[in-house]
């Protein structure tokens, strides 16, 4: 078999490409078509990352799916198609093999919000979508968490459970039933599939209905009877949680075994100088370097006593103990806007209790400044650069007691501290033990005696490295300190700590930047189990408001908490904790753990993402989220009657015959031609169950009747929320620069602006 096409030149066109198998051709599937499947065929998915931060090596990924109705002949046509594509593309391309069903993390995320599995095949010549097409009915089951996927099933309430989303697609409208036992986010993800299907398969023209309580939608639930007759006995349960488990454990060992991607190829060794300049306009500086700023912003400190909190003078800010916990304030400006990062710094020798009086004070802190509180768990010895960038290289951490309220730290007795750090942004000063094993060859040690003090520099320290160690010592030991080089230490030195005994002496190599790629998972936590579903090639579209995200940037966990999900803070910090734990590569249990929520989100987060947009969350919401309880009640049928005048609900289609009452109640001009139905439905007035009418504007208006109209003002059966539809092809094309039908096609939100922009909303 031949290949037709000219794969190589398909990579500077777009990142997705699908072809279905047809009678043993490999036909391209148009773009508004992705993420529909025929069970009867095979497909071939080629994906070309176009992030010009990508690792290099293989930088594409290739499947040849699998329908479960699918030929044999199908199949292997299939698998010959898909060994001669890599041959075109250089073999660059990695292969996999996808069954319906059964496919793999990588292959869904390239389908948003989800994907549809059809019934049987595609007749030769049938369009995948055909579009403005409302002679429909078909039901569909939408199961999945983060990836979604939608089947349809038999036209039957055998086909529906307690714990799952079903959709009634009638064409004019699309009636989500939410089974009692699905969560929030199901049933928001379903919603958002429903939408995308309105959008992508009838140009936007579709009212959808949500049965969330079947008591509170009566007027929707005679549609669906009617539709799938009487409704007898019970439901059945939702699928059991045996099985759910099984299922995502699977997702979990199969993270487990997946090996590690190198580094971006951007990365070196050590930056030879840190421009701070640059971090506020440059996210992707700033999580790389995991600093927000240079740290210049107001901090305040407070140390946890008892199981309250007490304000440290600002003189006293850097010196912490181990024995104790500490909260850190830290305030500064992005985007015109005051931001805040609270740091929780636990020592190693701080008590349970302390700890705990720690995560509740950080509670009570973030109730006064209303939840706007990034928080940052920190454990001593694993300060982030901004940590240590705050307290401008003088962060002490003591092993006993420091002078808090002005309590004096003990020099009766020797005390060593390990100053590392050649400028003021990444210096910190550890207390070690007052011995010679704790010495190091790269670094610079402070030796306090009651008699003197000792700045000792090792062979492999650096100018940089000396300099900051002088501010350090006069800022401890005043400025009568003796300078000591390795190997030309006095016998006090050594006495003061035991006498010599062996310590690393290499000098300092350079530091191995990280060699990892950042992952995406979301987070859900079934019968106790925590569950981790990664999401490959992530943007932001993959956060929405009901998600519990964990990016993985190997130094930092980052735990994103949607706003449906905000009061999960603590329960995310222990999934923060459990993914270390249990991490393949034996992870610190002491990296830090940084918890986001949705719209506060700091730069060393956003900059980790291709592109992001920090108005997302600050528009109206999408047309979709509206429609959630909202078009189920009564007051609202009348619309709906209206938008399905065009569908005849003919017997031929299902597996029963239909109600009469329904039939006359929604009957409507059944004779339309498709060239009207882009135009805009025509003239009606239906009379509802509800004993209300409404009328629709027929044909097209004129621009100056639309453009920057009140509702009030508008003319009499026009939707003020979509008064661009009833604009002319042409004008619609001089004014928003597109047809009807790529406007349609954008995501609401998108549209929504546009319509702000022109003077349509």
């Amino acid at each position: 078999m031949e290949i037709d096409l000219d794969l190589r030149s398909i990579e500077c066109h777009r990142a997705l490409h699908v072809w279905i198998i047809e009678n043993l051709k490999m036909v391209p599937v148009p773009e508004k078509a992705y993420g529909n499947f025929f069970q009867g065929h095979c497909y071939i998915v080629l994906h070309v990352p176009q992030n010009p931060k990508a690792p290099r090596g293989p930088s594409s990924n290739l499947h040849y799916w699998v329908g479960e109705a699918a030929s044999k002949e199908a199949q292997e046509a299939a698998e010959t198609f898909v060994q001669r594509v890599p041959q075109a593309l250089g073999d660059r391309a990695v292969l996999h093999r996808e069954v319906q069903g059964h496919e793999s993390d990588c292959f869904l995320s390239y389908f948003h919000p989800g994907i549809l599995y059809r019934k049987g095949g595609l007749t030769y010549g049938l369009k995948h979508v055909e579009t403005n097409v409302y002679s429909i009915r078909r039901l569909l089951h939408i199961t999945g968490r983060k990836h979604v996927d939608a089947t349809e099933v038999a036209l039957s309430w055998n086909s529906f459970n307690e714990g799952d989303i079903f959709l009634l697609d009638l064409g004019k409208v699309m009636i989500q039933w939410n089974g009692p036992q699905s969560s929030s986010s199901a049933k928001a993800r379903g919603l958002a599939l429903t939408c995308s299907l309105r959008d992508k398969e009838r140009g936007g023209r579709a009212q959808i209905g949500v049965v969330d309580d079947e008591g509170d939608a009566p007027e929707l639930m005679r549609i669906m009877e009617e539709v799938l007759g009487g409704r007898r006995g019970n439901l059945r349960g939702a699928m059991p949680s045996e099985r759910i488990n099984q299922l995502q454990k699977a997702n979990v060992r199969l993270y487990q075994i997946d090996h590690v991607e190198p580094c971006l190829d951007s990365c070196t060794s050590v930056p030879v100088q840190l421009d701070v300049g640059q971090l506020p306009s440059r996210p992707e500086l700033a999580a790389k370097l995991r600093m927000v700023d240079d740290g210049s912003g107001k901090v305040e400190v407070w140390c946890i006593q008892d199981v309250g909190r007490q304000l440290l003078d600002p003189k006293h800010h850097g010196q912490l103990c181990a024995d104790n916990c500490y909260l850190v304030l830290y305030t500064y400006q992005k985007l015109g806007r005051t931001q805040y990062i609270l740091y929780l710094w636990q020592g190693h020798q701080a008590s349970p209790d302390m700890i705990q009086a720690l995560s509740r004070n950080a509670e009570e802190l973030d109730l006064l400044y209303v939840s706007a509180l990034v928080q940052v768990h920190v454990t001593m010895g694993s300060e982030p650069p901004h940590f240590l960038a705050m307290f401008q290289g003088q962060l002490v951490v003591f092993r006993g007691v420091a002078r808090h309220g002005g309590k004096e730290w003990s020099v009766s007795a020797t005390r060593l501290f390990h100053v590392r750090g050649s400028d003021s942004h990444n210096t910190k000063t550890m207390e070690v033990p007052a011995r010679a094993s704790s010495l190091c060859s790269r670094d610079v040690f402070l030796l306090v005696t009651p008699g003197s003090c000792y700045l000792w520099f090792g062979k492999g320290c650096t100018g940089d490295q000396r300099e900051m160690a002088r501010t350090v010592a006069s800022l401890l030991s005043g400025e009568n300190t003796d300078i000591v080089l390795e190997g030309q230490e006095p016998p006090p030195f050594w006495e003061a700590l035991g006498g010599p005994a062996p310590y690393p002496s290499n000098k300092r190599l350079p530091e191995e930047a990280s060699r990892f790629q950042p992952r995406l998972f979301e987070c859900s936590s079934p019968e106790g189990c925590l569950v981790l579903t990664e999401v490959v090639f992530f943007s932001q579209e993959d956060l929405d408001k009901y998600d519990v995200m964990l990016l993985d940037t190997w130094e930092e966990i980052f735990l994103w908490l949607g706003e449906a999900v905000s009061d999960q803070k603590e329960a995310a910090v222990g999934w923060g904790r459990e993914y270390l734990k249990t991490h393949p590569a034996g992870r610190s249990p002491a990296t830090t753990i940084v918890l986001v929520k949705q719209g506060l989100e700091p730069p060393t987060f956003t900059g980790w993402f291709l592109t992001w947009d920090p108005y997302k969350w600050t528009v109206r919401p999408e047309p979709c989220e509206e429609v959630e309880g909202s078009l189920g009640t009564a007051s609202n049928l009348s619309t709906l009657t209206v938008e399905i005048n065009h569908f005849q609900l003919s017997s031929s289609l299902g597996n029963g015959p239909p109600g009469p009452l329904t039939l006359r109640a929604l009957q409507g001009s059944q004779e339309a031609s498709e060239n009207e139905l882009e135009l805009g439905p025509k003239a009606a007035s239906i009379s509802t169950s509800t004993g209300s009418t409404s009328s629709l504007v027929s044909g097209v208006l004129p621009r100056e009747r639309l453009l920057n109209q009140a509702a009030e003002d508008l003319p009499e059966g026009v939707d003020p929320a979509r008064k661009e539809f009833y604009l002319s092809d042409s004008d619609f094309q001089a004014i928003f620069g597109k047809s009807k039908e790529d406007f349609y096609r954008m995501a609401l939100w998108r549209q929504q602006q546009e319509k702000k922009q022109h003077g349509f909303f």
